[in-house]
């Protein structure tokens, strides 16, 4: 379906969002409706990949949990993403050696690589069907940038032992790409891409699985202390719990003026083709690997196992999305593969992410049993999971990775809540323009 609907990108919905995931999920996964007052151990706000995989783990410690979901589970951005496999963090480990010293962007780096193997556990054991498929290329978009590439490349298998990666001068990744728009790049072996919504179903089902309470269409309207514990208000019942995991990411609206300080939400976009028959969709990305570029605002595109092109791009930082998403994405789209003039998007939708201005996780315990993990930026496909585990692993007494990330500058944004977004649109709209030239 095309999405031309431009309502409150936040307001929770009945349906899922009118994608292309939507449509081809394979697996059904039923919440609970809450009515009166509960009891948990631990309460998790959110029902995406950071809120489901928080109560997979802490289930499997054996405490209660409940997650309130304020829609349907994988209602937001984590099943209506790009579905890319990256390995690493948003910033580089040059800019994590700068701020925080070798020995601790090496730490860093340790958990992106712990983080990659934990989406490969999820898929493993408990057998989620999510179109897994192995390979990515990032593609210098501007021919200045193919030096960089080439020495981060050198960098991380040199001085991090990582050898999945590979730098790729302009003549291979056109023999990969069916474009002349890139001018070098890098594969990694360890990257790749996968259907994000039934992953996500599938961490639920998991979830539920080891004894985790699961409720949607649960909006959560008030969080308060109470006692030594928290009481998360809904207009149906509430949930009094010892401690309390907000997993929001870009959808959250007045429940926390210290993430909200920290987190910015911002619309992406993404569109899927008609089917183009194997061979035409094998022109595209003759080996089927994931590709986002080097733009500030990305292009990232991959294909599909029914040989569509799905492609993401544009964004917009109101709580709205345009009326016409396929014609956001179309330009985009054919500025990469201009051959592409001929055909039709049968889907497009939008979603909400949520950035920080150091474009790192905002993972922290904010106060005494409150903990929080979002801004992933990007990248959450590996990253939100993870940030899951981190969380119930604190909980469960081992801090180690938490204090790593919590060490991570996150600075707040200027103006607070309320005028961050000045700033942040003249940030991006210069950024944008930089994209051009």
């Amino acid at each position: 379906m095309l999405s031309s609907a431009n309502g409150d990108a936040l307001a929770p919905t009945v349906t899922h969002a009118p994608s292309y995931y939507a449509a081809t999920t394979n697996l059904t996964v039923v919440g609970e409706r809450l009515q009166g007052d509960l009891e948990a151990d631990v309460c998790v706000i959110g029902g995406g990949f950071t809120g489901l995989c928080s109560a997979l783990h802490l289930a499997r410690q054996g405490r209660r949990v409940i997650l309130l979901e304020q829609s349907l589970l994988g209602w937001g951005a984590s099943g209506r993403n790009g579905g890319q496999i990256h390995v690493g963090l948003r910033q580089d480990q040059d800019w994590l050696e700068n701020k925080l010293g070798v020995p601790a962007a090496k730490k860093l780096w340790n958990y992106a690589l712990d983080a990659r193997d934990h989406l490969d556990w999820l898929i493993s054991n408990h057998g989620i069907d999510c179109d897994y498929r192995l390979g990515y290329i990032h593609a210098d978009h501007k021919a200045r940038y193919s030096a960089g590439t080439a020495a981060y490349v050198k960098k991380l298998r040199n001085e991090y032992g990582y050898e999945a990666l590979q730098y790729l001068e302009r003549n291979e990744i056109r023999e990969r790409i069916g474009t002349d728009t890139y001018f070098g790049g890098s594969l990694d072996a360890r990257g790749g891409h996968l259907h994000p919504l039934n992953l996500a179903l599938g961490i639920a089902k998991a979830a539920q699985n080891q004894g985790a309470r699961l409720f949607e269409h649960a909006m959560v309207t008030a969080l308060d202390r109470d006692g030594t514990g928290w009481r998360v208000g809904l207009a149906s019942g509430s949930v009094r719990a010892a401690k309390v995991i907000m997993a929001c990411n870009g959808y959250l609206r007045g429940l926390s003026r210290d993430v909200e300080t920290h987190v910015m939400p911002i619309n992406n976009f993404i569109a899927v083709t008609e089917p183009l028959g194997k061979e035409r969709a094998a022109s595209l990305i003759r080996q089927g690997e994931s590709v986002s570029d080097s733009r500030f605002v990305v292009h990232y595109y991959r294909l599909t196992p029914d040989h569509r092109l799905l492609f993401g791009g544009g964004e917009n930082y109101r709580y709205r999305f345009p009326k016409d998403i396929g014609a956001v994405v179309r330009p985009r789209v054919l500025g990469v593969f201009p051959q592409l003039a001929d055909v039709r998007f049968e889907y497009a939708w939008g979603g909400t992410l949520s950035i920080t201005p150091s474009r790192m996780p905002y993972i922290r315990e904010i106060a005494t049993g409150f903990y929080n993990a979002s801004g992933f930026s990007g990248l959450g496909v590996v990253l939100a999971p993870y940030a899951g585990k981190i969380l119930a692993d604190a909980i469960g007494g081992d801090d180690e990775a938490l204090n790593a990330f919590a060490a991570v500058p996150v600075p707040a944004f200027p103006g607070g809540p309320r005028l961050r977004w000045p700033t942040l649109v003249a940030a991006m709209s210069f950024y944008a323009i930089r994209d051009r030239f």
